[in-house]
C-alpha cells in the first residue's frame, strides 16, 4: 500500500513503524508541518500496561523508549502544609521530545519516509487523498483533516472550563507524580508534576475560571504569567525557575481542554487517529498511550487480509469502545479537577482517595494491591470516623440517622415486586423482605407503598393505610427480632404512572381493562394510549395530602424504622418538581421554587406524623436526561438543599425515568457523581443507587465521600444473602450471620480461605 501520514507526533509515527513491521513493503511517508525537532509539551507519562503492549508490538523501540524512562511508583498529594503518599501505581515519564527523536530513529530504520516543515492545506490533503491508497490523519486535536471533512466525520468539540498551562522545572519531582493543591486570595490553584528526564520534571498549572480572570492570567504574557506562578508555587520549587516551550503563542498560553470525539472515524480511505478522532484529558495522562495503541489496532485491522473499507469499520468498532473507556474514566477525572473545590475541605486520607480514585478505573480493592499498608490506615481513618471496627471495609462501618443506628452501609433498594392482591402485600412480600433481612444488609427498602388504590403505579403494587398495618407488622416484628436489620417504608403515589400492567405483561403500558383516574401536576399522559391524568386543583392537592398523612400514621404504627417520601421518577410528587411534566400557570408552576411547593407541603405533612427519633428521607431524580427541559444536575443541588432545609435526614440520589423521550448515559456506577454533588455541596448525607453490583463499588464510594448508603437492587434479587457473601470475599470473618447458619458461615469463610491460598 501507498500510505500517506499526516502529522509526526507519536501516533503517526507509531502507526507508519506498526505498519512497516507488519510489511516492509508498504511504502509510507509521514509529513509534519513543524521541524523534527519542535514540540510544545513537556513530559509523556506511560504505565506499565501500556509498556508491555508496546513491547508486544516492537520490543526493539519498546526498549529505546524504556533506557530513556524516569520511573516513580508513588502518588504524592500536598494540600497547603499537608501531604500524603501513596505507592504501587507503577508509572513511568519520558520527555516528548526524546520520545519523538527515538521514533523518528526507528521509522527511518525501517524505510519510513519523513517529511517534516511540510504544510498541508486543503488542496495538499485531497491530492494525497487522490494518489495513496490511505491517509491517516494523526494531525492532532486541531486536526486539519477533520475539519476538511466535517461533515464526514461529525465531530463534538466540548470545551471544558477550566484554564491550565504546559510549564518545565528542573525541580526534581522524581520521589512521586506530584499533585499540589494551593490556597490563594483569589481561590485554589493546583499543579500537576512529574519527573521525565534527570534535568527536568513537567509542572502543569491548572485553575478554575474564577481564579484565571482574577489573577488575570488572560492579560499577562508568558514572561509575567511564569513569574506569578513561581511565586504561588515558590515553596515547592526549591529556588528553581519555571519554563515554557510555547514562545509560539502570544498571550500567557493559558488554553482550556477541548473534549473531542467524533461520530465516525473514517470516510473513504482517510481514517482519524490519536487526539484527530478523540482525546483524553491530561489528568489521566493517557493522550500519547492512547493514540499509540490506536495505531498498533490500526495497523492490526489493516493488515487483516480484509477489504479496506473492511477493514476501517472492523478499527472503529472495536477501537472506538476501546478508547470510549478510556476517555469516560478521562472526562470523570476532568470533572473532579472542574469541581475540586467541593473536595478541598475533606480530610487529608479522604480527598487523597478521592483524587486516587477520580477517575472510577481505579478501585478500592486495585487501591488495596497497589499500596496494602496505605489502604490499611485509609480503612482504618473510616472505621474511626464512623464509630467502627477497626481492620473491616468501609462497607462493614455503622450509620446512624436520628435514633436509628445501622450496622453497616449496605441496602437493599426498593425493587418493585408486583405481587399484592388489591393493595395488600402477601406472604411474597413477608419472604421476599425477610430474607433479604436476614442476608446481612444493614437496612432493607420495601418497594413504593401506596398512599391509596388510586396512587398505585399496578394493580399488583401494595398500599399502606389503615388496613395495611397488620401485614406490614408482622413483616417488622420478624425483621427486628430475628434479624439485625432495620426496614424501610418508601412511600409514594404513582401520578400518571398509574394504571398500568404488571411489569412481565408489559410496563408503562396501560391495563386492558379496569384503568382508574389518574392524578398529576399536568395534564400529560405517560405514553400515547395511556390514561389522561387530571391536573391536580386544591381539593386534589388536600385529598392526595390526608392520604400520605394517613400512610405515615400506619407506617408508624406498623413500626418501621424510617420512611421515605419517593419525589423521583416521574411519579406524582415528582411530576410537579421536573418542568418536563409540570406546566402549570399558577403558583405550583413555572419556578423550581413554585414547583417544589407541593412536595414540600407534603414533605412537612409527613415529617409532622413522623416520630422525631426516627429518620425520613426523600428520593429525588437528579437528572431527567432531557437535555434543557428536565430537571439538570445543578437543579438537583438547589432541590436537595430544600428538602434538608424542610428537616430531611439525607437524600436519595436517583435520576431518570421522568418521561419516554429520555436519553440516559448508563453506565457503572453513573449515578455516583449526582450523589457526590449533592452530599459535597448540600453537605447532607446521601443514597446512592446505579449499576453498583460489586463490593469492591461500595468500599469506593462510601471511601471518598460520594455516598453515605449504597443501595444495590438486581444482586439483591440475584442473591439475598449479598452482604454475607461479600464479607466472605473480603475475607472479613467479624460480619455475623443468623445462629442457625453458623455451620454456612464456618464452611464459606474455610473454602474461601483455601481457595486464597491455592491462588497465592
Amino acid at each position: 500500500m501507498k500510505i500517506a501520514v499526516l502529522g509526526a507526533g507519536p501516533s503517526g509515527l507509531y502507526f507508519a513503524i506498526s505498519m512497516k513491521l507488519r510489511n516492509a513493503a508498504h511504502n509510507i511517508t509521514v509529513y509534519e508541518r513543524n521541524r523534527f525537532d519542535d514540540t510544545f509539551g513537556w513530559g509523556v507519562v506511560l504505565s506499565d500496561e501500556t509498556m508491555s503492549n508496546f513491547e508486544d508490538n516492537d520490543p526493539v523501540s519498546e526498549k529505546m523508549i524504556r533506557d530513556n524512562f524516569a520511573y516513580w511508583d508513588d502518588v504524592k498529594t500536598v494540600r497547603g502544609d499537608e501531604s500524603m503518599t501513596s505507592g504501587g501505581h507503577g508509572f513511568s515519564g519520558i520527555g516528548r521530545k526524546k520520545l519523538l527523536i527515538l521514533l523518528q530513529d526507528r521509522a527511518r530504520e525501517l524505510g519510513v519516509n519523513l517529511e517534516f516543515e511540510h504544510n498541508l492545506d486543503e488542496e495538499k490533503i485531497a491530492a494525497l487523498k487522490k494518489t495513496n491508497d490511505l491517509v491517516v490523519a494523526a494531525d492532532g486535536l486541531n486536526s486539519m483533516t477533520r475539519k476538511i471533512y466535517e461533515d464526514k466525520f461529525n465531530p463534538e468539540i466540548d470545551m471544558r472550563q477550566n484554564h491550565f498551562v504546559w510549564l518545565g522545572t528542573h525541580q526534581k519531582f522524581d520521589d512521586a507524580f506530584t499533585f499540589i493543591f494551593e490556597k490563594t486570595e483569589h481561590g485554589w490553584i493546583w499543579a500537576h508534576a512529574y519527573q521525565f528526564d534527570d534535568h527536568t520534571a513537567t509542572f502543569i498549572v491548572e485553575c478554575g475560571p474564577e481564579t484565571y480572570k482574577a489573577f488575570r492570567f488572560d492579560t499577562l504574557d508568558q514572561t509575567e504569567s511564569i513569574a506569578l506562578c513561581e511565586k504561588i508555587f515558590a515553596k515547592h520549587l526549591g529556588g528553581h525557575s519555571l519554563m515554557t516551550n510555547a514562545n509560539h503563542i502570544r498571550g500567557s498560553a493559558w488554553i482550556q481542554f477541548p473534549r473531542v470525539t467524533c461520530e465516525n472515524w473514517y470516510s473513504e480511505n482517510v481514517v482519524l487517529l490519536g487526539d484527530a478522532s478523540a482525546t483524553a484529558h491530561f489528568s489521566i495522562g493517557s493522550g500519547s498511550k492512547l493514540g499509540m495503541e490506536s495505531a498498533i489496532a490500526l495497523a492490526d485491522a489493516i493488515e487483516s487480509g480484509k477489504p479496506l473499507d473492511d477493514a476501517l469499520h472492523t478499527y472503529q468498532d472495536e477501537r472506538k469502545l476501546q478508547v470510549l473507556r478510556i476517555t469516560s474514566a478521562a472526562r470523570n477525572s476532568t470533572e473532579w479537577f472542574e469541581d475540586v473545590e467541593r473536595y478541598l475541605n475533606l480530610d487529608m486520607m479522604q480527598f487523597s482517595y478521592s483524587l486516587l480514585t477520580r477517575s472510577q478505573r481505579i478501585s478500592h480493592e486495585n487501591l488495596r494491591l497497589r499500596d496494602p499498608e496505605w489502604m490499611a490506615k485509609a480503612e482504618a481513618w473510616f472505621q474511626k470516623e464512623a464509630g467502627g471496627t477497626e481492620g473491616r471495609s468501609p462497607m462493614f462501618a455503622p450509620f446512624k440517622l436520628r435514633g436509628m443506628e445501622l450496622e453497616n452501609r449496605v441496602v437493599v433498594s426498593p425493587m418493585a415486586q408486583y405481587k399484592a392482591r388489591d393493595g395488600n402485600p402477601t406472604d411474597w412480600h413477608f419472604v421476599h423482605y425477610s430474607e433479604r433481612a436476614k442476608g446481612g444488609a444493614g437496612l432493607v427498602f420495601t418497594e413504593m407503598l401506596c398512599v391509596s388504590k388510586e396512587g398505585r403505579i399496578t394493580p399488583g403494587c401494595p398500599c399502606i393505610s389503615e388496613d395495611q398495618v397488620p401485614a406490614w407488622s408482622r413483616l417488622t416484628e420478624f425483621v427486628h427480632t430475628e434479624t439485625p436489620a432495620k426496614i424501610c417504608a418508601q412511600i409514594g403515589h404513582a401520578g400518571r404512572k398509574g394504571s398500568t400492567r404488571l411489569a412481565w405483561d408489559g410496563i408503562d403500558k396501560p391495563l386492558e381493562e379496569g384503568n382508574w383516574d389518574l392524578l398529576s401536576a399536568s395534564a400529560i399522559p405517560l405514553m400515547e394510549g395511556n390514561v389522561v391524568p387530571k391536573a391536580m386543583d386544591r381539593t386534589d392537592m388536600d385529598m392526595v395530602k390526608a392520604q400520605f398523612v394517613a400512610s405515615v400514621k400506619a407506617a408508624a404504627k406498623a413500626n418501621f424504622d424510617m420512611i421515605e417520601m419517593h419525589a423521583a421518577h416521574g411519579y406524582l410528587l415528582a411530576s410537579f418538581i421536573s418542568p418536563v411534566t409540570n406546566k402549570r400557570s399558577d403558583e405550583y408552576g413555572g419556578s423550581l421554587e413554585n414547583r417544589m411547593r407541593y412536595p414540600l407541603e407534603i414533605f412537612h405533612a409527613m415529617r409532622a406524623e413522623w416520630p422525631e427519633d426516627k429518620p425520613m428521607t426523600v428520593r429525588i431524580s437528579a437528572h431527567d436526561w432531557m437535555g434543557d427541559e428536565g430537571v439538570s444536575p445543578e437543579d438537583a443541588v438547589a432541590i436537595a438543599q430544600m428538602f434538608k432545609d424542610a428537616g430531611a435526614d439525607a437524600i436519595n440520589v436517583s435520576s431518570g425515568q421522568t418521561d419516554k423521550a429520555e436519553q440516559p448515559v448508563y453506565g457503572r456506577m453513573f449515578q455516583v457523581p449526582f450523589s457526590d454533588r449533592v452530599r459535597n455541596d448540600v453537605d447532607a448525607p446521601t443514597l446512592v443507587a446505579g449499576n453498583i453490583y460489586e463490593p469492591d463499588h461500595v468500599n469506593s464510594i462510601l471511601m471518598a465521600g460520594r455516598a453515605d448508603l449504597v443501595l444495590l437492587a438486581r444482586p439483591h434479587l440475584a442473591d439475598p444473602y449479598w452482604t454475607l457473601h461479600a464479607a466472605v470475599e473480603l475475607g472479613d470473618t467479624k460480619q455475623e450471620w443468623p445462629a442457625p447458619y453458623e455451620g454456612g458461615r464456618r464452611q464459606a469463610n474455610t473454602l474461601a480461605e483455601r481457595a486464597k491460598a491455592m491462588s497465592a
